[in-house]
């Protein structure tokens, strides 16, 4: 059915959407807002006062609470600001969110992934590969200098008000993307920005940035784009460069945004990673874990660990499982798969180090090797060798004591082995 973009507020309003806007948010949970609120409170709530606060939606007087500013870490560094609004306000966000996408989502280009319905990390990726199997093998890989904190209101409301023409929604729209941010105790207006964390943000992202695919595709270029991370594939470091610079005007003129001329580059695309992954630079690339990605799986598993030396092996391996199974789950696309086999021995070599560490007695390492089928006097001779855990953990003893087989039964994940389920 065509909507009327006169009256757009209407179909937000209407019971079918806001039951389904309702749906969503309880199933996405998430943390209270700046009121405390739960998600498990919600429901009640909005029976209450659903009837007032849709009164003041028709009548223009609606007015957002403030955001909660929290910060986390980029996974390449720095922090990234979330902000997280109430759950009332999620899930009127959530309700405009499935009006607009209805009129949004088909027109968006081919080449975007990001936050839509139907596409993934993983379509970008493939897609991605496909242009370097075709012969572009270049890419210019583009940061958007803090992208979610920069994005002009007025130019963003000047794109909506192309297709939305009912001023009710386009005045709530605005209001929330000038609610107040309370990070740290300390309330600030938002000028612009529309930081991640609410269900309209990445919609109102990628109606901004989709004039970014459209003007690259009037250009004929082959990209990539998901959310804020956007990759051009060309045939020459030349025309990459060229690229770079024009498109980088381009954006700075047109949509008042700022490339980050430090984390952007052209280079090889098995130089560069995109969402996590890399490329192998045969003539038929194969795709591959990023090092980086490796670096920050090891990075989080160490503070495990850490935690771990005074705890149950059990426990620990308990800890791991669903760490392990949701990281092989995003990279089950890999097609270099030694790497996988290398990080499971790592993790076993971890594991024996806190056996190691948790034997604190010469007499406890010896009978406890003794017990694992040792014989007497090499248990003694590994026990007393006064070296450190982490040679030992890498040792023959303590391979022998506590192979591969002991850790499965304790249930521990195998990358490798989940990969191969993945792909068979």
């Amino acid at each position: 059915m065509q909507l009327d973009t006169s009256r757009l507020l209407d179909s937000v309003l209407e019971i079918e959407n806001l039951n389904e806007a309702y749906r969503r948010v309880v199933q996405n949970r998430g943390a209270p807002g700046v009121d405390g609120m739960t998600v498990e409170e919600l429901g009640p709530y909005l029976k209450d006062q659903w009837l007032g606060i849709r009164e003041q939606m028709l009548s223009g007087r609606y007015m957002p609470q403030a955001v909660k500013g929290v910060e986390i870490p980029k996974a390449g560094g720095g922090k990234r600001l979330l902000g997280i609004p109430t759950v009332v306000d999620r899930f009127i966000q959530q309700s405009i969110h499935q009006v607009l996408a209805r009129i949004y989502d088909p027109t968006f280009s081919d080449s975007s992934y990001g936050f839509r319905e139907g596409r993934s990390t993983h379509g970008a990726i493939i897609r991605a590969r496909e242009y370097v199997k075709e012969g572009y093998r270049w890419v210019v890989d583009m940061d958007l200098e803090k992208f979610f904190d920069r994005v002009n209101h007025d130019i963003l409301m000047s794109r909506l008000g192309k297709q939305v023409k009912d001023k009710r929604l386009m005045g709530i729209i605005r209001r929330y993307l000038q609610a107040g941010l309370l990070c740290g105790g300390l309330m600030s207006p938002r000028e612009e920005g529309t930081p991640q964390g609410g269900p309209l943000s990445p919609l109102l992202s990628n109606i901004l940035l989709d004039e970014l695919d459209k003007e690259l595709e009037r250009r004929g270029h082959r990209f990539v784009r998901y959310a804020d991370d956007c990759n051009i594939y060309v045939k020459s470091e030349e025309a990459g460069k060229r690229v770079l610079e024009s498109i980088t005007r381009w954006l700075e003129k047109k949509l008042k945004l700022k490339v980050n001329r430090e984390k952007s580059g052209v280079d090889r695309p098995w130089k560069r990673k995109f969402l996590g992954y890399s490329m192998t630079w045969n003539y038929a690339p194969k795709l591959k874990i990023s090092p980086k990605s490796i670096e920050r799986l090891k990075a989080k598993l160490k503070e495990l660990f850490r935690r771990g030396r005074g705890r149950r092996l059990e426990t620990i391996i308990n800890e791991l499982k669903p760490k392990l199974t949701g990281w092989m789950s995003y990279y089950r696309l890999t097609e270099v798969k030694g790497i996988l086999a290398n990080l499971d021995q790592w993790i076993r070599r971890r594991l024996r180090c806190i056996i190691w560490r948790q034997l604190k007695r010469v007499y406890a390492r010896a009978k406890a090797l003794m017990r694992r089928g040792l014989n007497e006097e090499r248990a003694w001779r590994s026990a007393t060798n006064q070296r450190g855990p982490w040679w030992n953990a890498g040792a023959s003893h303590m391979n022998l004591a506590y192979p591969k087989s002991y850790f499965e039964k304790l249930g521990l994940v195998s990358l490798e082995e989940k990969l191969k389920a993945y792909q068979s």
